[in-house]
């Protein structure tokens, strides 16, 4: 039995505004990032927002309280609820209740919505996975937002995404330039989902996937030196990645940023100009912000 199927344990909190409700659950999201969880905020019949966190495993009941605190307030904490959920596949559980994106060109969508695929559009297909990114998150929609708009100017030839996670960036870049795309991730589990991803979504010849932290692996040299770079991670990690990235740069490159709190996002920019890259546009998006940057 995979770990999707085993017995799972479910938090629960409801909030009155929609707008509070996704937030929260994407500040959760980025929190638990270690492709262990699924969180996800739905209406309910009464009208409010319920906010579910889904465990592979038991948590640790009070640090996610302390997490909710951090992200909302004592209050919402102190309501938290867990209970039991029934052995099943409780990741695609959750993302069954999600709706189709929009991004540009791009349409992300679950596979029981392949009938609204709407014409001349590139559609991206999520199955459930134990790894986010799959389009429905504000810094994931920023970056395909950003990359749709580069696009319309200019097509890149080595294309690197990097903290690829589910791979969704990596193949919406392979969909629309129909050219090799290096995707690589520090978790061997995502580095999976995003090559399974790859090849359910008719994109496997051209992604290649590795597990790599940082930039180290020989791919890098071998691939690069890219002239996109796509890294929806978060603001610490981008920092710290801006130095070794610089070395893999081709002389006109654009990179995508994202994961970023708005509060974030200048420190994230005053790193990448002492590089050489100059802020060329930005998107503030459902409570994050996606930058892209360019060398001079």
């Amino acid at each position: 039995m995979t770990p999707a199927q085993t017995q799972a344990v479910r938090a629960l909190f409801t909030i009155g505004d929609e707008r509070a409700a996704r937030g929260v659950a994407d500040v959760l999201s980025e929190t638990f990032d270690n492709g262990e969880t699924a969180v996800a905020a739905f209406e309910n019949a009464t009208g409010g927002w319920d906010v579910t966190i889904h465990f592979a495993a038991p948590p640790d009941e009070q640090a996610v309280r302390d997490l909710v605190a951090m992200a909302m307030d004592a209050a919402t904490a102190a309501e938290l609820r867990f209970e039991a959920v029934e052995s099943k596949d409780w990741v695609r559980a959750s993302l069954d209740g999600l709706r189709p994106v929009d991004a540009g060109r791009f349409f992300i969508h679950g596979s029981h919505d392949r009938h609204r695929i709407p014409q001349n559009r590139i559609a991206i297909e999520v199955e459930a996975a134990l790894a986010f990114g799959t389009g429905h998150h504000g810094t994931t929609r920023g970056c395909l937002l950003l990359l749709d708009r580069l696009l319309r100017r200019q097509q890149p030839q080595r294309v690197l995404d990097l903290g690829t996670g589910s791979g969704v960036l990596a193949i919406a870049a392979a969909k629309a330039l129909r050219r090799h795309i290096l995707a690589s991730d520090i978790d061997r589990r995502a580095t999976v989902t995003a090559r399974d991803n790859a090849r359910l979504n008719g994109a496997g010849p051209w992604v290649e996937t590795i597990c790599a932290p940082g930039f180290g692996a020989r791919e890098f040299q071998m691939r690069g030196p890219f002239d996109l770079v796509l890294a929806n991670i978060l603001a610490n990690p981008l920092k710290r990645l801006a130095a070794p990235m610089r070395h893999h740069l081709a002389p006109k490159a654009v990179v995508v940023l994202s994961g970023l709190l708005p509060s974030h996002a200048n420190g994230v920019i005053a790193t990448y100009q002492s590089i050489g890259l100059v802020l060329r546009d930005r998107i503030d998006l459902e409570g994050w912000t996606s930058l892209l940057m360019a060398r001079r």
